[in-house]
């Protein structure tokens, strides 16, 4: 099959969020599977052209609302993998990924795309949009001369690309909006909503998201969309890169290690320990967190439990991430309260993240919801035992550890609530000394989570979507 993924962002040539990371990894996975899966992003100021030796495959598309030339090229990455990049003034004129005239943007993304398949010489058997920023491609589609097969993943329904009436207007879209499936729900005014109601299938990336997002509490507003899409709706759980998520091989940590040689993961500990500022002490349990700052994530149970941690546990918290200034100013002012038991560190560091994984004990995500999540796959390849809400992805990939150690992955906590959360920190830290915490190690380090298994739900589910498509349905 040939398979287009149209995404906002895609590993390595530009990374915000996880997003990056599943359109980076998925498509060289289904590639190797015999497919030709091939990306389009666009050409953003940050990513360096030249060095890509991108060539240009159309020269000028004829875009209504672009005033400013738009080309495609087409650059092939060193893993093989294909990427188009839709070039225009509208990105390449910014280092800026998100947060500048949005709408617009991703309305000018999406047509240049739409209009980019009616002229390439590469024609897709499927269209695979992800998130919000390409919702409006199924609506274009569909109001086009071209068919095409179209799935949608959502990542996180918190981001939906939400309008009003003046873009509406403005933009072009009132007329298409009339093309609405008159049995259909009404819509709520956004690129996502689109998206959930025009695909051929709906996705997101887990399991127990996939059903969460059906009900009020998780649906953002759009459930009840959901709801009525519910047979062209499914769950499938992200994978892991292997090849860049690897202790043995990580050239981002000081000690390399793996199952056989645990004794190494020790000086990465260490080495973390002195980047705190903390005691470097083997035998004190260290907690790590690598997250966006802000409520989705957990982080004002987080700051609610923070005095009690402190005052009733021995161990250490190393916190990477960057989110709401809020959050910054409160773990700034506790890390000043309990300087030998916390660290924070405000901050985007890829290498430090690294270290943190492989010099953590454990790995906290408290999250409130979560689509899929990354941290806790990571934390467990590098035996790191997670502690997780049993949320989204979360309650897909780790299993609570029985009492004696002897099954489970992780440390798993149902409540939303500070008192849930340490409560499950607490068993964390006295399970600690057992002497069947090297086996839990091993047995989560032997977990494979990589995109191998995805890849095949996903060619399954091209191969369904193919099948309805072809009968009308």
């Amino acid at each position: 099959m040939k398979v287009l993924f149209v995404a906002a962002e895609a590993a390595p040539l530009v990374k915000v969020g996880g997003l990056a990371d599943v359109v980076g990894s998925l498509p060289r996975a289904l590639n190797e599977l015999g497919h030709d899966v091939r990306v389009v992003i666009p050409a953003y100021g940050a990513i360096d052209m030249a060095s890509l030796s991108a060539a240009t495959v159309i020269d000028s598309l004829s875009i209504s609302q672009a005033d400013r030339p738009v080309s495609l090229k087409l650059a092939e990455l060193l893993s093989g993998l294909k990427i188009y990049l839709v070039d225009s003034p509208d990105f390449s004129g910014s280092r800026f990924i998100y947060g500048r005239d949005d709408l617009e943007r991703f309305l000018l993304f999406c047509r240049s795309v739409v209009e980019a398949l009616k002229v390439l010489d590469w024609q897709p058997d499927i269209i695979h949009c992800h998130d919000w920023h390409t919702g409006l491609i199924p609506l274009l589609i569909k109001a086009g001369d071209h068919d095409y097969p179209v799935v949608f993943t959502i990542h996180n329904l918190a981001y939906q690309g939400n309008f009003d009436n003046e873009f509406m207007d403005r933009s072009g879209l009132k007329e298409l909006w009339q093309l609405w499936p008159p049995q259909a729900p009404q819509p709520t005014l956004s690129f996502m909503s689109q998206g959930i109601i025009r695909a051929d299938m709906v996705t997101t990336v887990s399991e127990t998201y996939a059903a969460e997002i059906l009900t009020p509490e998780y649906g953002v507003g759009l459930d009840y969309l959901l709801r009525y899409r519910q047979d062209r709706l499914t769950g499938i759980v992200n994978g892991l890169d292997y090849e860049e998520f690897n202790p043995e091989t990580d050239t981002f940590i000081p000690s390399k290690y793996g199952i056989s040689r645990l004794d190494r993961k020790n000086k990465n500990k260490l080495a973390l320990q002195k980047q705190a500022g903390f005691a470097e002490d083997s035998t004190m349990p260290l907690v790590g967190m690598v997250s966006r700052l802000d409520e989705q994530k957990g982080l004002d149970i987080l700051d609610a439990g923070l005095d009690v941690l402190f005052k009733k546990e021995k161990c250490q918290l190393f916190i990477l991430g960057q989110g709401r200034e809020e959050y910054h100013n409160l773990l700034k002012q506790a890390a000043k309260r309990y300087c030998e038991q916390l660290a924070v560190f405000i901050e985007f560091d890829e290498q430090l993240s690294h270290l943190v994984y492989a010099g953590s004990d454990m790995f906290l995500m408290p999250s409130r919801f979560e689509p899929c999540g990354l941290g806790q796959l990571i934390a467990m390849r590098y035996g790191a035992v997670p502690i997780v809400r049993h949320t989204g992805g979360l309650a897909d990939t780790v299993q609570d550890l029985t009492a004696g150690l002897s099954r489970g992955s992780g440390f798993v906590f149902q409540n939303y609530s500070p008192e849930a959360m340490l409560a499950a920190i607490d068993r964390a830290l006295h399970s600690y000394p057992n002497k069947a915490w090297r086996r839990v190690i091993e047995r989560i380090m032997a977990l494979d989570f990589s995109w191998q298994a995805s890849a095949r739900k996903y060619e399954s589910l091209y191969q369904k979507v193919l099948g309805l498509h072809h009968a009308g349905g």
